[in-house]
């Protein structure tokens, strides 16, 4: 099973097809730079910030990458344009590794034989219903058996989205009325998910409330609630944010961090977008990891986050 099996070539031929437009974006650009370059000089690090701003790398992270490629060349006597690249690969997936290792990740299990509990936060339109839905989707092919709890209750169509998605996956959902109480939808779903044997719940959150504080007091109420029946719940709480958003993602992030306590993200659309550099960005920013990127419409294109598969899509392959 590709989500949870190793990286395929059929992972790899799905990830450049959808990282197409930042690659395009990114190391076409590249390659032009460092066409006869034999050193790290002055012009080539300014078209290098410059390329990895267009795709919204982000600022800070773009002078930490530059600065690790200037220290790592002048640690080199030569540097030819091959090497360049390669130094540049390793340099931007070693500032992955730095906040994460999520690529080896998870066996979704807990010590205890409870659910394995997903708790996703995010604002609406990023793509939040359809990563749950492909999510269950790839738990179920894998074997592992699923239920989904509607706590986005504020918003009608969440419960309705998330519902669809149920039906076309097959697995089972807990649900209420819209405006009944989001912790006690939660509450419901792992009474459930523990009464069937289940192995993976996935807890949808409103998107956004009236104000900050409601939201940050909702999900922090959905939590205590939870841990009433499962003490270590949520195991997980995934971020979803939409890669084709650029820095409107990063904002997200901060709005999302200061309101709970940010496990995992999935970015999503990225294969809209040449705005890819957003999925390094974020993570160097908010030392959080990303643990999905959604690369297409289809139900399999949702994939564990590879570093290194994602580094060199990006930069070009050896």
């Amino acid at each position: 099973m590709a989500l949870f099996g190793i990286f395929t070539k059929k992972n790899k031929e799905s990830l450049d097809k959808g990282l197409e437009k930042t690659k395009t974006n990114v190391f076409q650009k590249l390659t032009r730079a460092i066409a006869g370059k034999s050193k790290v000089d002055d012009e080539f690090l300014d078209e290098l910030e410059e390329i990895l701003i267009s795709s919204d790398v982000g600022v800070d992270t773009t002078l930490k990458i530059i600065k690790r490629l200037e220290e790592r060349a002048a640690r080199d006597k030569y540097v030819g344009g091959n090497e360049l690249q390669r130094i540049l690969r390793e340099e931007v997936a070693a500032l992955l590794s730095e906040n994460h290792d999520s690529d080896s990740a998870a066996k979704w299990e807990t010590k205890d034989g409870n659910p394995y509990v997903i708790m996703v936060v995010g604002v609406n339109g990023v793509g939040k219903t359809t990563t749950i839905g492909k999510l269950a989707y790839q738990f179920k092919s894998d074997g592992k058996k699923v239920v989904l709890g509607a706590a986005d209750t504020f918003r009608a169509a969440a419960v309705e989205q998330l519902d669809i998605w149920s039906q076309r996956v097959g697995v089972p959902i807990v649900k209420q009325q819209m405006g009944s109480d989001p912790a006690s939808v939660a509450f419901d779903t792992l009474k459930s998910a523990q009464a069937s044997g289940a192995d993976i719940v996935i807890i949808d959150t409103a998107g956004r409330l009236h104000n900050k504080v409601n939201l940050m007091n909702e999900l922090s109420k959905v939590k205590r609630v939870m841990q009433k029946i499962i003490p270590d719940a949520p195991h997980e709480v995934l971020l979803v944010l939409d890669g084709s958003t650029g820095q409107n993602a990063f904002e997200q992030a901060k709005h999302f961090t200061l309101a709970t306590e940010v496990t995992a993200l999935a970015i999503t659309k990225l294969d809209g977008t040449a705005k890819g550099g957003v999925v390094i960005g974020i993570s160097d920013q908010f030392k959080i990891p990303v643990k999905y990127i959604g690369i297409g419409e289809r139900k399999e294109d949702l994939q564990v986050f590879n570093k290194d598969e994602f580094v060199r899509s990006l930069f070009g392959d050896e």
